[in-house]
């Protein structure tokens, strides 16, 4: 055997081979290049105000019609399935109808707006689906996948399901999935908002637990993000109730469900807060969506803080939401976006 036959076949040869091709951890998973090199193109969002280029929907549809009035329970003028989890606040059921033109005409103003929509499938037993918001968190350069809350007891009901719609969703148009949240842990994306590039904020409830909020914590160490932790009052669910941005330096804020020194902590980072006006349905004012910076899609029924926004500068973009807010959510929780620019 000659000394090149033996040297290949000993064991120092695989050291010698992998001394020259060693791996690199620049440029990060994140970086611009890496991410249309191996991903196809740059995922995620930077903050909660860039202009929307792609965004995740559900159109409610049949699954919804489980909601019916032999449910109603006067004592919380809603009806109510404990055993399934869902709530409407009606004494009837929904008009699917209505919702469907109410939802479209959503999707019809992102379109007109160039934002690429993507579609999620959900099942029979998950009635919420259309809040594609609490299904997963977005960051930059990918998705965080929830676990959510409410479980029906029987299987693939509740919320507990659309984990997986989502997943399949974004695994389909290519998206990078960073982190599932998995052991006891509880998260929902609509308790969480980026204030900027490097703060986000995430509000702590009965739907979100200290093991979820974690997981959630470890992933954005690595982007040099600072989570700042708010416990929400009540049985308040998310922050999105709470804490809405609407341009790079405003945030509109339902101060009821917040604490001071959150509100003191705004205004070091050089955010004015903007309180919601009192004589508008909370849920329907706050709940917006900011599709560029100082550009909001709002609820017509919240007549009094749009014209506040109106009046600061900010473009308000009206829109009709009245029988799908009925279902426990607004426009924000029916959205959830998947790219946005960093301006």
């Amino acid at each position: 055997m000659n000394e090149t036959l033996a040297f290949r076949n000993s064991s120092q040869y695989y050291h010698a081979v992998l001394k020259r091709i060693p791996p690199r951890a620049t440029p990060a998973f994140e970086a611009v290049e890496m991410q249309e090199r191996v991903w196809g193109k740059r995922w995620g969002v930077f903050n909660d105000v860039g202009r929307i280029r792609m965004i995740a929907l559900h159109r409610p549809g049949d699954e919804v019609s489980i909601m019916t009035s032999e449910k109603y329970d006067p004592s919380i003028d809603a009806l109510i399935d404990d055993r399934e989890q869902w709530y409407f606040r009606s004494e009837k059921g929904p008009d699917l109808a209505l919702m469907q033109r109410e939802h479209d005409q959503l999707a019809s103003v992102l379109s007109e707006n160039g934002v690429e929509i993507v579609h999620v499938d959900c099942g029979p037993g998950n009635p919420n689906a259309m809040f594609v918001r609490d299904d997963a968190i977005i960051v930059h350069g990918g998705a965080i996948i929830s676990r959510m809350g409410p479980v029906g007891e029987a299987f693939g009901t509740g919320r507990r399901g659309e984990e997986a719609y989502i997943t399949r969703a974004l695994a389909g148009i290519g998206m990078p999935i960073l982190h599932t949240i998995h052991g006891e842990g509880l998260l929902e994306g609509g308790s969480f908002t980026f204030l900027d590039e490097t703060h986000a904020v995430v509000g702590v409830s009965l739907r979100q637990n200290a093991a979820g909020v974690d997981q959630l914590r470890c992933v954005l160490r690595h982007q040099g993000v600072e989570l700042i932790e708010v416990p929400l009052t009540g049985y308040s669910m998310h922050i999105d109730g709470a804490v809405m941005m609407v341009d790079h330096d405003k945030v509109l804020v339902n101060v009821e469900r917040l604490p001071y020194w959150f509100l003191e902590k705004l205004a070091e980072l050089a955010l004015e807060a903007i309180p919601v006006d009192y004589r508008d349905d909370t849920l329907a004012a706050i709940n917006s969506l900011t599709i560029a910076p100082g550009k909001v899609i709002v609820d017509i029924s919240a007549k009094w803080t749009g014209e506040m926004l109106a009046a600061k500068g900010l473009t308000v973009i009206p829109i009709s939401y009245e029988e799908c807010r009925k279902h426990g959510g607004g426009i924000h929780c029916s959205t959830l976006p998947i790219i946005r620019e960093r301006s």
